[in-house]
């Protein structure tokens, strides 16, 4: 882990944090002070090695400005659950803070930079600016919803509908810090990290991301995704994008 020093893309106003954060509320000039002041400890995390550990005590969260992060729970006999992936724009840990102890493990999947977050300066945060609170409130909130739609996804959806529903939640998600679009985005994960996040083999997620493409709907390969045809693919997922609350402000 380095510390790195600040650049306009990673300063609060420009962050993908604050543009998902503003699709709950409207942030103002204090709270964006206030979020920029959470951003003062910048930090790089190089792929494949945790920055968070099950178990792990006083650990501090992460605001997400580039690469792309798993979270994950090791079993008992040694196989790997993933349980969701981090973008930028996503807030890592926050349990991690709140709880005595981390809960699972945070994996970069790239290489990430992020900004690190003391629980200390977490709460003095929320308690002079509650309004800001109440936004990471939201986000923490959404992405229990979308734990939620996962465990739909792997004990009531098929294969081909798990992953045409996987793939829409991650471009709607990406679309929204800016990222992505109904037509495609830039995704690094391999086969095998999205078997273990689909609780699928390998083998059977390359055949079904091949029916996928051969009947016209999306094309997933080196390390992009590109759909042909977006309302066809939301038809067979039978994907509601309600739950992940896009639609604008509630606050102003």
């Amino acid at each position: 882990m380095h510390a790195i020093k600040g650049t306009p893309e990673l300063t609060a106003v420009h962050s993908p944090f604050a543009r998902k954060l503003g699709t709950f509320v409207a942030l103002s000039d204090n709270e964006m002070s206030a979020l920029e002041r959470l951003h003062s400890r910048r930090r790089v995390f190089p792929a494949g090695r945790d920055m968070v550990h099950e178990g792990q005590v006083n650990q501090s969260a992460y605001m997400l400005a580039s690469g792309w992060v798993c979270s994950y729970k090791i079993l008992p006999g040694g196989t790997r659950q993933i349980v969701d992936f981090q973008i930028p724009g996503d807030f890592l840990g926050l349990r991690s803070v709140l709880f005595r102890t981390a809960d699972h493990n945070i994996e970069p999947v790239t290489k990430v930079e992020a900004s690190e977050v003391l629980a200390s300066d977490l709460l003095e945060t929320f308690n002079n600016t509650p309004r800001l609170a109440t936004a990471v409130l939201w986000a923490a909130s959404r992405d229990e919803a979308m734990v939620v739609e996962h465990l739909v996804n792997i004990g009531r959806r098929d294969a081909k509908e798990r992953t045409a529903h996987f793939l829409l939640e991650l471009g709607a998600r990406l679309t929204l810090v800016g990222l992505g679009s109904n037509l495609g985005y830039a995704c690094p994960l391999s086969q095998f990290v999205l078997a273990d996040a689909l609780g699928l083999s390998a083998v059977h997620v390359n055949r079904v991301l091949r029916e996928l493409r051969e009947a016209g709907l999306v094309t997933f390969r080196h390390g992009q995704v590109e759909i042909h045809d977006f309302e066809r693919l939301v038809q067979l997922a039978d994907f509601d994008r309600a739950y992940l609350d896009h639609d604008g402000p509630l606050l102003k």
